[in-house]
């Protein structure tokens, strides 16, 4: 028989431990579960059945609870083996308050990743406490963003976690060559982010790539300062790189026959290298058998060296072209060496019908194909691109302008195992053609038709893919209630819906989703005007939703809000612009239930200083947009910033600069808060539906 354990806790935890494990039965107990009074554990003269525990079943508990912060804080207040039980199985550490971080690196002890990204000062005490404490452990920190620190802070790291093997250094500007020696200290580092630090040159590099020789991986994006001879001695000194991003780089002819003869190199990108040439590419086609992944984007070479380049690179599995020269025959033949090729990116690249065909007839194992803004995509291309692999899962034609209903007939016809769908603004297929997308790809998880010309049976025939995760059909005039209530009916595993501007949407049509689909995480409401207070509280019963936007959703008020507030607390960004009704009445209530809340937007509400101070008591709160509040006072707004311990992006009003005392805007800038001033004039909501009404009447009578 199973033991039975009864579980003082709270109920996030009680709730956790519901899960099963053999030969223990937990049950929730009748009295007060929290034995805790202050952080301080009281004194318990009876026996602690969750001695008994072990700490193996702890830890089970535990990885149930590892993508809940909140909950594992819960559950590590239950009582004192609980509380050393959480502390010794924590591997990741977030801080929100780098004061504290003293007091916290003492009771965790066994971390091994850090996460200090957008931080925005992190200071070189920070990094020296961080390597004394668990250096030993630590294989992984992510500073990306974060600044204040210097090669000292580095230095300091370096030196005390030996074992540190990935470093994310990426948008910290002022990163010297200085700091790049410190890092070249940490010999058995391997994976090195430095994207965007442009202040690093060859000299800073050059220490990274003598004394760092098993990186495998290495982003140099966007570091302006370096030249061939920083990167060149990179792929003489680190042989072991199998990852080398060099986009947006200087970087020329001279250093690409040292690059490909990296033995073990797999993904290569040089997107926006502007100063390669076709020549230097040309030394490619020697190629590299390890190859597996090439990201290029040189709209000035020619399809005679991408021939060249494919050629050599014989173990490609994804190819990603990018505003290249016209994928001709000559291009597309090339490919039918590479019979590993599964995923082929085209973005803005002039297509031909002709090297369409020739793609179709080269590539016949394609899992993942996008023609995003491809100009020339035709019917006869596509079609035969389609019926040529029809084993496609990922399908991209997002604003394939000239396509119709052949080329969606071909596509639904050959590729039945379709999984992903995108085709926003293909603005030529007629809303009949809809139809055959439910008809014949039943495994459909992502669809994107947004700005087309779907109709409410299109949407009917959608609702026979009861695998669909994801659906998009934001501006589509010809959708109403009708049409969402079979996706309610149909869709039950539905995660993520937009229904940007259907104007044609009530609260009947979200009651239906409200009810059908219970997974839902994140839906956008934002310009349905026509919903009210009834649409939200049967969005309530989604315990899962975590991203609400209700932009322009004028006839919502606080009733439907606290609805929200009670039902989901899962909710991390939540957008009520311009909902003229929402007052302090809504923010209390959302303050004290959804304590996960990292981004709000309440811009043209009626909010006022005692909703904006309710609001700072979320610890998570990370980002606000508060333009043209007209009950908020400076007095408040500054109470208000001063209580939010965590905020590091606010965006307000340029008037409120001058009526702030500057000390405090130093004050909080330094606390790492950034500060958006918008210079933009009160713009009074003006009802522009009955624009969108009269372009939805145009598009009828054009179908």
């Amino acid at each position: 028989m199973g033991k039975s354990i009864t579980l003082h806790s709270r109920t996030c935890v009680s709730e956790a431990m519901e899960t099963q494990v053999p030969g223990v039965v937990f049950t929730k107990p009748s009295g007060d579960p929290c034995p805790l009074k202050k952080h301080r554990f009281s004194e318990d003269p009876k026996p602690n059945l969750f001695d008994s525990l072990s700490e193996e079943l702890l830890f089970l508990i535990l990885d149930h609870l590892d993508s809940n912060d909140l909950d594992k804080k819960s559950f590590s207040l239950v009582c004192r083996s609980f509380y050393g039980a959480e502390s010794r199985h924590r591997r990741t550490l977030r801080p929100l308050r780098l004061d504290l971080m003293p007091a916290v690196l003492s009771r965790y002890l066994s971390i091994s990743h850090i996460d200090l990204s957008c931080r925005h000062r992190v200071s070189d005490g920070v990094l020296a406490w961080i390597a004394i404490a668990v250096g030993p452990s630590l294989l992984s920190i992510d500073l990306s963003r974060s600044r204040s620190f210097s090669h000292f802070g580095l230095g300091s790291l370096a030196a005390g976690c030996l074992s540190l093997v990935e470093i994310n250094l990426s948008n910290t500007n002022d990163l010297s060559d200085a700091s790049a020696a410190a890092i070249g200290r940490l010999r058995n580092l391997e994976k090195l982010w430095l994207a965007n630090c442009k202040l690093l040159t060859d000299m800073g590099i050059g220490c990274i790539a003598v004394g760092c020789r098993k990186l495998k991986l290495l982003s140099l994006k966007f570091c302006l300062g370096l030249t061939d001879l920083g990167i060149g001695l990179v792929a003489v000194k680190c042989r072991e790189i199998r990852n080398l991003d060099l986009s947006h780089t200087t970087v020329t002819n001279k250093c690409l026959p040292a690059i490909i003869q990296l033995p073990y190199l797999e993904k290569l990108s040089l997107v926006n290298c502007h100063y390669l040439e076709k020549e230097g590419l040309l030394t490619l086609k020697l190629g590299s058998k390890s190859l597996e992944v090439l990201d290029i984007n040189c709209p000035y070479v020619g399809d005679d060296a991408l021939s060249s380049i494919v050629k050599g690179a014989v173990n490609l599995r994804q190819l990603i072209l990018a505003h290249c020269v016209p994928v001709t025959d000559r291009l597309a033949n090339s490919l039918h060496r590479l019979a590993k090729l599964e995923t082929m990116k085209l973005e803005c690249c002039h297509m031909t019908t002709p090297g369409l065909l020739a793609l179709g007839s080269s590539c016949n194992s394609l899992k993942e194909l996008s023609l995003v803004k491809c100009f020339g995509v035709t019917d006869e291309g596509l079609s035969f691109v389609v019926s040529k692999n029809k084993g496609l899962t990922k399908l991209d034609i997002t604003c394939c302008r000239t396509i119709t209903d052949i080329s969606i007939a071909s596509i639904t016809s050959s590729c039945t195992s379709l999984m992903s769908l995108r085709m926003e603004s293909c603005i030529l297929v007629s809303k009949h053609a809809f139809r055959m997308i439910g008809e014949h790809c039943p495994l459909l998880e992502e669809l994107d038709l947004t700005d087309n010309h779907l109709d409410n049976q299109g949407l009917k025939s959608i609702s026979n893919c009861r695998k669909l995760l994801i659906l998009k059909i934001g501006l589509c005039m010809n959708v109403n209630d009708e049409g969402i209530i079979q996706i309610g009916r149909g869709c039950p595993m539905l995660q993520e819906l937009d229904l940007y501007r259907s104007i044609g949407l009530t609260d009947a049509g979200v009651i239906a989703i409200g009810q059908g689909c219970p997974m839902l995480q994140t839906i956008n409401l934002s310009y349905c005007t026509e919903i009210t207070d009834n649409a939200l509280r049967s969005l309530s019963k989604c315990p899962k939703l975590n991203t609400l936007e209700l932009r322009g959703c004028f006839r919502v008020s606080n009733y439907g809000l606290v609805a929200i507030a009670l039902g989901c607390k899962e909710i991390v960004k939540l957008d009520i612009k311009k909902c003229y009704d929402i007052t302090d009445v809504g923010m209390v209530p959302l303050a004290h239930l959804c304590s996960r809340l990292r981004q709000i937007n309440l811009s043209y509400t009626s909010v006022s200083d005692i909703g904006l101070l309710a609001l700072a008591s979320i610890s998570c709160l990370r980002s606000m947009t508060i333009l043209h509040l007209s009950e908020l006072t400076p007095n408040g707004l500054a109470t208000a910033l001063l209580t939010f311990g965590g905020s590091k992006k606010v965006k307000l009003n340029l008037s409120f600069k001058s009526l702030l005392s500057q000390k405090l805007i130093t004050h909080l800038e330094e606390r790492g808060c950034i500060f958006q001033w918008m210079d933009r004039a009160f713009k009074a909501e003006v009802d522009d539906n009955e624009v969108w009404k009269k372009r939805s009447q145009d598009l009828v009578t054009v179908v």
